[in-house]
């Protein structure tokens, strides 16, 4: 009884249960971090292709896997993925009355392996499902198959149901939320519930529990061989599971951040602080725009006054010369012969026309 009572706590009479906002934010942590790596991970594989490429082609594989070395020892020391341990909330199995499991004691198998199958695979397949659904439709736009093809025929039906199954899949996560709000339910979540777990607030036992793990796991030394092997195994896995929480930790305050900048209700606050000062009035010239040069004809040269040839404008006043006049001034003057303004040989723009 006594090794009972060292992984039980007494629950809270009220209060355990956590609100709708911590419940639904700690979805979205994990929701905002995949799409922010996602964008980094095309920005290299576009920059560098033939080295980042194959990370672009399979990153939702790649997610997978880094997303289950990070839940499974979260759920197993904590009995919590990474957002609700964030959120300081933790899973107990469905059914638990006044007791209740310390997190260090972990969930049982069954609750633990569909937990870790929920949090992981689900997202998967549906994210598969929809990039499915938008390569299918760009088939059907484009009539890619024949229209008499019996896949036309079946793909088309699939695109037809999709959008009914879709809404009531998130309708039944709308109604579950809603049932939480009002004390009906004890899931915010439908994966909870098909999980059999559900979400509590650490307690005070719960925290003094995970830091003795913590410290006890760093202290402890074997010297077996064996043991070591496996130590350094469970070193490596935890220290990439701790890297990428510890990471995630810090790109949180980073991602809510860019959440605001990029928000239309903040962007006019931002034009205010990113808005670039009025430029000056051009600076007064010693002599103003030679009219004079200025020919009639649009296709005279304004220095030789003669049809150009090798038509070239130059990009600081737009004026349009002949490329042997006009780099003849400005190598002679450093200026535009026309207006004045200070000019250098690399503002010469060469004029493609369709006659030449």
């Amino acid at each position: 009884m006594a090794e009972v009572g060292a992984h039980l706590t007494a629950a809270p009479a009220g209060g355990d249960r956590p609100s709708i906002f911590e419940a639904v934010a700690q979805d979205s942590l994990m929701a905002a971090v995949k799409p922010a790596l996602q964008h980094l991970v095309k920005v290299l594989a576009e920059s560098n292709p033939a080295r980042y490429g194959s990370l672009w082609r399979w990153f939702d594989e790649i997610y997978v896997l880094l997303d289950l070395l990070l839940q499974h020892p979260y759920l197993a020391r904590c009995s919590a993925s990474f957002s609700e341990n964030f959120y300081s909330l933790k899973r107990i199995p469905m059914g638990e009355g006044t007791w209740q499991a310390l997190a260090t004691a972990g969930l049982p198998k069954r609750q633990h392996w569909k937990s870790l199958l929920l949090l992981v695979l689900v997202p998967y397949l549906k994210g598969k499902l929809e990039k499915l659904v938008s390569s299918l439709r760009e088939e059907d736009e484009y009539s890619i198959h024949p229209p008499s093809s019996s896949w036309k025929r079946f793909y088309r039906a699939f695109l037809a149901a999709y959008p009914f199954v879709n809404m009531t899949w998130e309708g039944w996560f709308l109604i579950q939320q809603l049932c939480y709000i009002l004390g009906k339910a004890q899931h915010h979540s439908p994966l909870l519930r098909l999980a059999g777990v559900r979400l509590v607030r650490l307690t005070a036992e719960d925290i003094q529990a995970l830091e003795k793990k913590l410290a006890g796991a760093t202290s402890s030394q074997t010297h077996s061989f064996t043991s070591r092997v496996q130590l350094a195994l469970r070193k490596a896995l935890g220290g990439i599971a701790f890297s990428l929480s510890t990471g995630l930790s810090v790109s949180v305050f980073f991602l809510q951040f860019l959440d605001w900048w990029y928000s239309s209700e903040n962007q006019e606050t931002i034009k205010s602080l990113t808005a670039l000062p009025t430029p000056p009035p051009p600076v007064h010239l010693d002599h103003e725009p030679s009219s004079a040069l200025l020919p009639k004809l649009k296709t005279v040269c304004p220095l030789c006054h003669k049809i150009r040839v090798n038509a070239t404008a130059l990009s600081t006043s737009g004026f349009v010369f002949c490329y042997r006049c006009i780099y003849s001034h400005v190598k002679a003057h450093q200026c535009c012969p026309v207006t004045g303004y200070a000019t250098e040989l690399q503002h010469l723009v060469k004029l493609y026309s369709p006659e030449s």
